[in-house]
């Protein structure tokens, strides 16, 4: 397959773009800059320009550019910059994708659990209502930015993905060094913190570019934890104590009460409902030998 993939060199995007590249797929990398060559396409979300000539004759596209939820505080202008970047881009690559012809047969197209808001104990699929918090409605309109390909009938399957978990990036790279040191400890404990690893996360979205399914897909493990079941699990594989818990009012120093409760105190207990059913096997379905095989401690 020819497959186009936005954001691909992200925490996500590049080892997505190794893994198709390594399974015989040929990767087009949408990039923000000049393209250098035929296996870049260049495009200006912010702008609202793309080269749709360089999509040309693509079987599939992912969509996963945008600003990072937790790159800055959240101010009434990041806010608005973080749903810009979702709805604008991906509103450019749907109407482009819609109007090739032919178009691809797929676009996999970003999207977070943060759709289904802080709803605590309640098991949520792809069937449960949208939230009611800033990310709820940024998820929401990030998803119906995409009507474009929808109606131009492109199959069209939203990633609704949970927390990222590698120590080459996101949450456990910045959990790893305190945890280390014994300092490592519970935020909050009872919130749930549905996860799913790097592996799995890349591995379900390329199962989504030969499957037969479209809409909303939660891209998380089977067994979400609470965390205070993943301080213990992540403390028990580095053998390092977790006996004292993390004040509340640290994290929202450092980041702002807002994006603190959203990123960390926020729960969402998510069933991968669709994804299984579909018939994607997962690599890593249990937090303590995923975190063992990411972290090279010995088995249970």
């Amino acid at each position: 397959m020819d497959v186009a993939v936005t954001g691909s060199s992200g925490f996500i995007g590049t080892p997505l773009v190794a893994a198709l590249e390594a399974a015989g797929h040929r990767v087009r990398r949408v990039v923000r800059r000049r393209a250098r060559g035929p296996a870049e396409v260049a495009w200006d979300p912010s702008a609202g320009t793309i080269d749709a000539d360089g999509l040309a004759g693509v079987d599939a596209v992912v969509h996963l550019a945008g600003e990072g939820i937790n790159a800055k505080r959240w101010t009434a202008g990041q806010k608005q910059r973080i749903l810009d970047s979702r709805t604008r881009g991906t509103a450019l690559i749907a109407e482009t994708v819609a109007r090739l012809d032919p178009p691809p047969s797929v676009l996999v197209s970003g999207s977070a659990i943060g759709y289904y808001g802080d709803r605590g104990d309640e098991v949520l699929t792809e069937n449960s209502p949208a939230g009611d918090d800033f990310l709820a409605e940024v998820c929401v309109a990030w998803e119906g930015a995409a009507r474009s390909a929808v109606t131009a009938g492109v199959r069209t399957a939203f990633v609704r993905t949970g927390i990222v978990l590698d120590p080459g990036g996101g949450a456990l790279a910045k959990m790893l060094p305190l945890f280390k040191l014994g300092l490592g400890g519970r935020l909050g404990g009872d919130q749930w913190w549905s996860w799913i690893s790097l592996a799995d996360e890349v591995g379900a979205i390329v199962h989504l570019l030969h499957a037969d399914v479209a809409g909303p897909v939660n891209l998380t493990a089977p067994a979400p934890v609470t965390n205070a079941e993943l301080t213990r699990t992540l403390g028990a594989v580095l053998r390092r104590p977790t006996v004292v818990p993390v004040p509340s009012f640290g994290p929202q120093l450092l980041l702002g009460r807002e994006l603190a409760q959203s990123l960390l105190y926020s729960s969402a207990r998510i069933a991968p409902t669709r994804l299984e059913a579909s018939g994607y096997r997962f690599r890593h379905p249990a937090l303590e030998a995923a975190l063992r095989s990411m972290l090279g401690g010995p088995p249970p």
